[in-house]
C-alpha cells in the first residue's frame, strides 16, 4: 500500500503511538464512524512492539479489528514505513469431547 505523503504518527505525553480513527478506517475499507463503532463495543485490539538489535529505534504497530489486521513498521521519527492488510480466516469451530 502507497501514500503520495507519508504517515508519521504522533505520539502523546507518555510516548504512546496516537494513530487517527480516519487512517485505520480507510486501510479497513470502512467509513470512521464503523471503526469508531468497533472501538466502542471492545472489538479492536492493539499491539506495539518494540524492536531490538537491528530493529532498535522502529516498532510494529499491529491493529487488529474482527477479521482484519493491520500492521507497520514505525521509524524513530514516527514515519511510517512498510505496513500491510490482512485478512484473517476465521477459526474453525471447537469441537466438545
Amino acid at each position: 500500500m502507497t501514500d503520495a505523503q507519508p504517515i508519521i504518527l504522533s505520539r502523546d505525553e507518555a510516548g504512546e503511538f496516537l494513530l487517527p480513527a480516519e487512517m485505520l478506517a480507510e486501510r479497513f475499507g470502512w467509513p470512521t464512524q464503523t471503526l469508531r463503532d468497533m472501538m466502542r463495543r471492545g472489538f479492536v485490539a492493539s499491539r506495539v512492539e518494540r524492536g531490538e538489535g537491528e530493529d532498535a529505534g522502529r516498532w510494529r504497530l499491529t491493529v487488529r479489528c474482527g477479521n482484519r489486521r493491520w500492521q507497520a513498521i514505525v521509524e524513530a521519527d514516527g514515519t511510517v514505513g512498510t505496513q500491510r492488510i490482512e485478512v484473517i480466516p476465521s477459526a474453525p469451530p471447537r469441537t466438545g469431547r
